[in-house]
């Protein structure tokens, strides 16, 4: 063992002083559950990449980073556990020169560039030593540009949670300083963390137990009590009773390598315009098209697509319209039945318009936040069971995200386009993202490089299947 410098030495016959314990506080149990997905083949980082046309002065980066990011304390503390027990434990070597990272992408410099370190970043794990997160500001991008990619664990927030926090970084007024330290933290040492979402759950839980005791006391009330729980119960039942996932080339073992494409964009009016023609949503209308891109990309390959239907998880948010700054994970989940088999795009977007209806106001969003919360308090054994059999049952994650409409600026710069991604888990080897921002979609699309090695292939066809939808709508003869 190397010695200490001299000058950290203790003076003679002087005590040693001991370092303050660091600041512990409970890890929520839906947050355990998503640091407990964590595998080498699928690391559950959350990734988003902002472009911009100007260039990125590095220290006014950092200087953000420290005074706006930080002051979400989360963000310097790392997971831990200890005796079965997680924690967030503040980093007692916290240094913020190991989470900012300055890149030269090489050759050109362009999107084909930087599409290659998104993927490579995405396919590396965060280090578990500190806190699990990373910045990458990328400079000359396009030649007199910049670029930030971000790559945060999941265990820290979900997508919604970390729109606010760009939103923090970028609009100080929208993320008011009495909110950005509540990163989730417990109400007393030995209670958990009480968001909206998981009160619901403790309170439902209650219900049941109490229902429990009543029936045992009054029978009476068990018809009572059996239709208030019916809907939960058919859910449940509906969940297991799902077919395994068909053999796509879009599902099989993942490997150590992704791969990251996107789009564009697309003008959010003409998306608005079209889903008010047809009577269906914007959701619906970016769906779809997800679904005729995908559907090109298997025909294009020759693979059959008669009558195939996959599944993809759908988050929905559970926050409060009023609901804080805090960070944390807050939502549910549906599964929804992509119809890859029908060719026709109006077809196609009716049938995804009528699968919405029937999820929109299903018990299965809070079901899934329930199952969980549930994995992130049960032994491992029953977390992994319960990841495998939700795995077995969908393709792909499929997340909307809706972001401001006017041009935001980071450290002085304007922001040009900004997309993210979500991680997967089990066999799922794809995630897609919708995200509008400045009056534009973009369509965003991480893939297993065993799987599927080139999704600029599938992204390229996101315009076109809305150009085909377009052409539907209005009753022209729509070209293949």
């Amino acid at each position: 063992m190397s010695a200490l410098p001299h000058s950290r030495l203790p003076a003679a016959g002087r005590p040693r002083r001991k370092s303050p314990a660091p600041q512990r506080e409970r890890m929520s149990a839906v947050d355990v559950s998503w640091l407990r997905m964590e595998r080498p083949a699928n690391p559950m980082a959350i990734t988003s990449v902002m472009t911009f046309r100007q260039r990125l002065d590095a220290q006014r980066v950092k200087r953000t980073l420290r005074e706006q990011f930080l002051a979400f304390r989360r963000f310097m503390q790392r997971p831990v556990e200890e005796v079965g027990a997680h924690y967030w434990e503040t980093d007692p070597k916290f240094d913020l020169d190991r989470h900012l990272h300055r890149v030269a992408l090489p050759g050109a410099g362009g999107k084909r560039e930087l599409q290659d370190l998104v993927s490579d970043l995405a396919s590396t794990p965060l280090d578990p030593a500190h806190p699990m997160w990373q910045f990458h500001l990328i400079e000359r991008y396009r030649g007199s540009g910049s670029a930030l990619v971000a790559r945060i664990h999941h265990c820290y927030a979900d997508g919604i949670a970390l729109m606010r926090v760009l939103l923090a970084l970028t609009d100080a007024d929208l993320a008011p300083a009495k909110h950005r330290d509540q990163a989730g933290g417990s109400l007393l040492p030995w209670l958990e963390p009480l968001s909206s979402a998981s009160a619901k759950l403790l309170q439902w839980t209650g219900s049941f137990w109490q229902g429990y005791f009543e029936m045992l006391l009054r029978p009476a009330k068990a018809l009572e009590l059996a239709q208030a729980g019916a809907g939960f119960v058919v859910e449940a039942a509906k969940l297991l009773a799902m077919s395994p996932e068909p053999a796509t080339r879009f599902r099989g073992e993942p490997g150590l390598s992704k791969r990251a494409a996107w789009t564009e964009g697309i003008p959010l009016a003409q998306v608005k315009v079209l889903a008010k023609t047809l009577g269906c949503s914007v959701n619906d209308v970016l769906l779809a098209c997800a679904a005729g891109a995908l559907r090109a990309y298997l025909t294009a390959h020759r693979d059959s697509v008669d009558g195939l239907e996959i599944h993809v998880i759908v988050p929905v948010n559970m926050r409060s319209a009023d609901a804080d700054e805090a960070l944390g994970n807050e939502f549910g989940m549906v599964f929804l039945e992509l119809p890859l088999g029908m060719a026709n795009p109006l077809e196609r977007l009716y049938a995804v318009h009528q699968r919405m209806l029937a999820l929109r106001h299903s018990p299965q969003p809070m079901l899934l936040l329930g199952l969980l919360y549930f994995a992130g308090i049960a032994p491992r054994a029953v977390h992994e069971q319960l990841l495998q059999t939700l795995g077995a049952h969908a393709t792909a994650v499929m997340t909307n995200v809706p972001g401001p409409q006017r041009r935001l600026r980071f450290a002085g710069a304007e922001i040009d386009e900004q997309i993210f991604w979500v991680p997967q888990s089990g066999h799922i080897g794809m995630g897609a993202s919708l995200l509008s921002y400045a009056g534009h979609v973009q369509f965003g699309l991480i893939t297993d490089a065993g799987m599927v090695p080139d999704p600029e292939r599938i992204v390229e066809r996101f315009a076109v299947e809305f150009s085909k939808l377009k052409q539907a709508a209005s009753g022209r003869k729509v070209r293949s």
